[in-house]
């Protein structure tokens, strides 16, 4: 099983790239049927995120980052690299999808990928907003016809 996750805010313009591309890949799947691949839009919960993983054996991740590099650029990172886990708090808004892939792990073992794979596009614009910078929509389209490739040889596996 291959999970999909695409997280987000989709009022935040170049921070709802990750949304985008799972609901474009969401009505790709509609199209041409995969029971073994899974797509979810997770938006900015990343409790929903750790629920939806569970259960599969890799995992990606679509969302903006804001880390200074030039717009548009396209990070692929092992999950590894990124989980931490989260402070102790009572507020789950605080618990966003790095948290969910450590304490997935944690909580569900053998049960939560072990191939976890996220991809970031650096955002131009985080302004209010519902359009994709045209800079982030091409990275999107790049990630998406990759992301394409990558389920059409999970078909085939």
């Amino acid at each position: 099983m291959l999970t999909i996750i695409g997280c987000g805010n989709l009022n935040r313009n170049d921070d709802a790239v990750g949304v985008i591309i799972a609901q474009r890949l969401q009505q790709y799947l509609a199209q041409n049927i995969h029971p073994n691949i899974r797509v979810f839009d997770c938006g900015t919960a990343g409790m929903e995120v750790m629920f939806q993983a569970r259960g599969s054996e890799k995992l990606i991740i679509l969302d903006a980052s804001c880390t200074g590099s030039e717009p548009g650029a396209i990070f692929k990172v092992p999950g590894k690299e990124l989980e931490a886990l989260p402070e102790p708090s009572y507020n789950l808004h605080d618990f966003r999808w790095d948290h969910a892939l450590a304490a997935g792990r944690k909580i569900f073992q053998d049960d939560f990928p072990s191939l976890v794979i996220v991809y970031l596009i650096e955002a131009a614009n985080l302004d209010l907003g519902w359009e994709l910078s045209p800079v982030v929509q091409h990275s999107a389209d790049l990630v998406f016809a990759e992301l394409i490739k990558i389920i059409q040889q999970n078909v085939m596996a």
